[in-house]
């Protein structure tokens, strides 16, 4: 399930944060769950073997902004999109929102001046996606020297589909306890890197378009809970262009 949210500044002025700001807004989220869940998503997740999801994604924050120094500025409403196929999940952040007029993003006061449950696009085995995050797949390498060193990828190398596609399987397996041999294709139309500092670690990504091609029961997957990695950190949150 995909809703969205309306903010404004809390006193009418200009919503300030600071330019990398994806922890502020993760933060947000578990604050506005409650607190059982957010403990149990922080510390655990749902696994699959060693391996830890959230099965939750959300998008940059939407809306005209400029950039003054280290801080982006909005000078008007801002939307923010949260997905998740965890029906707890979306409960509590239903809840908070009905019960609360402002949302707290690091030390902004926003007003919640609308929210939206959203309708899921029509999906077929073929469809051209645009990024409202980054997209981000990675591996953990060793140096010669024992040290590990993370490697991401860009999507015109063959792993980025293949590693793509290996999550999404996991989370499938993890929300509906079955393995689907066909693969899900990733396939960059027209995309640029996005660097992304998240809490002082550097995360490198890709904003744009891309085509997915595969089983629909993947391609609905990663659409609830965002295709690639790290997605409750704000990477992979897309929407279907029509």
């Amino acid at each position: 399930m995909r809703f969205v949210l309306k903010l404004r500044d809390f006193n009418g002025g200009v919503i300030s944060l600071p330019q990398q700001y994806n922890h502020l807004v993760q933060a947000a989220i578990y604050n506005s769950i409650s607190p059982a869940l957010s403990n149990f998503l922080h510390e655990k997740g749902f696994l699959y073997g060693k391996r830890s999801f959230k099965l939750f994604t959300f998008s940059r924050l939407l809306g005209k902004y400029r950039r003054v120094g280290g801080r982006i500025l909005f000078e008007d409403e801002v939307e923010l999109l949260i997905s998740s196929p965890v029906r707890r999940f979306v409960r509590d952040l239903a809840n908070f929102m009905l019960k609360n007029a402002f949302l707290t993003i690091g030390g902004s006061k926003l007003s919640i001046v609308g929210a939206e449950f959203l309708k899921e696009p029509e999906l077929s085995r073929e469809v051209k996606i645009r990024t409202l995050s980054p997209v981000t797949v990675y591996s953990t390498l060793y140096t010669s020297d024992g040290k590990k060193k993370t490697y991401y990828y860009s999507p015109y190398e063959r792993d980025f589909s293949r590693l793509v596609d290996g999550n999404a399987k996991k989370k499938l397996y993890i929300l509906e306890k079955r393995n689907i041999k066909s693969c899900l294709e990733t396939v960059p139309l027209k995309v640029r890197e996005a660097v992304v500092m998240y809490k002082g670690t550097v995360v490198r990504g890709w904003h744009g378009i891309f085509l997915l091609k595969g089983p629909i029961t993947l391609i609905r997957c990663v659409y609830e809970t965002g295709l690639g990695a790290k997605n409750s950190q704000g990477f992979g949150m897309f929407e279907v262009e029509t």
